[in-house]
């Protein structure tokens, strides 16, 4: 009995026991629910590879993807002042900031960098949605100055990856006042004849597309993005009335005339290196590097000529 209590039932146990699986290892598609492993969603930038849904990333995911071999560096933003209304709902304002911070290991809901992309130097800055819905607030407002200063600094392209529900209610009228602000910021990169690129990714509401993310010289969406002031629902139990079918859906806002593009993620940087350096009036990008040209051969002497 000693052998079986002590070797055989463990053994036993062991093999039909059931093992513990990370939960990180796969994500469910939200459109269609297909279980998708982690690396095979990341290598596909979040996309699905079953339906096509692009689901949220990151900036810096983003980025990595975007500047050539993932190398960019931050542009440092100034710091607004903190809680500047003394704003309390459910909780302080300041105790929000800290648990988004700790979430998303970000400072704050945009992200602005320098690089190359294409072998093209541009400055890009991108929202994310997870820190606070991508709320526009004083330090969004700070962020697209800083890129559109840094882009006139460095005579370089700007692109933007918007993703945001709307102004950001804990700093009020402060936030609003970030409208008038980013616009004027996108006029000075008019004003020195430089790209202003903007890509809408889902969602991309309120104050943010009643900004900067509607005024760019080029506009592109990702497939599905909804971009709208007021969202459908709010619009429905106002007007009373049923919308068409895929309203403010960015395929419904190419075919009336408020988009130039929509791409999808995975072939969205070559779509940036062509625009891009058609506007700056360069030649097309070079998609692939030839080796140096070695030395040339010496000719062979005869070995019987003296």
């Amino acid at each position: 009995m000693n052998w079986i209590t002590n070797y055989v039932r463990p053994r036993i146990n062991s093999i039909f026991s059931r093992r513990e699986i990370p939960e990180n290892l796969w994500s469910k598609c939200d459109e269609c629910g297909t279980m998708l492993f982690h690396r095979e969603l990341s290598g596909n930038l979040n996309v699905c590879t079953n339906c096509g849904h692009h689901m949220s990333i990151t900036p810096r995911a983003r980025f990595a993807a975007l500047f050539d071999g993932g190398i960019f560096s931050e542009v440092e933003v100034p710091a607004p002042t903190p809680d500047p209304l003394q704003f309390r709902d459910q909780k302080k304002y300041p105790d929000r900031l800290r648990a988004a911070q700790k979430q998303t290991g970000e400072k704050e809901a945009m992200l602005v960098a320098t690089g190359e992309m294409g072998r093209t130097p541009i400055v890009a800055a991108a929202q994310d949605f997870s820190f606070m819905a991508g709320s526009m607030g004083m330090y969004v407002g700070n962020a697209i100055i800083a890129a559109a200063e840094t882009a006139v600094k460095l005579k370089r392209p700007l692109i933007l990856f918007s993703a945001a529900g709307g102004a950001r209610m804990q700093e009020g009228i402060l936030s609003l006042m970030q409208m008038p602000r980013t616009t004027v910021a996108v006029q000075m990169l008019k004003e020195a004849n430089l790209p202003y690129i903007v890509v809408l990714t889902h969602p991309t509401t309120g104050g943010v597309t009643a900004s900067y993310a509607m005024l760019g010289d080029v506009q592109i969406a990702e497939p599905g993005a909804l971009i709208c002031f007021a969202g459908p629902r709010v619009i429905e139990q106002t007007i009373r009335e049923k919308l068409p079918e895929g309203f403010q859906r960015a395929e419904y806002l190419l075919d009336h005339g408020m988009l130039d593009r929509v791409t999808p993620r995975t072939q969205m940087r070559d779509e940036l290196i062509t625009i891009t350096r058609m506007l700056m009036g360069l030649p097309p990008a070079i998609k692939g590097d030839l080796p140096a040209p070695g030395p040339e051969a010496q000719p062979q002497q005869d070995a019987t000529k003296k």
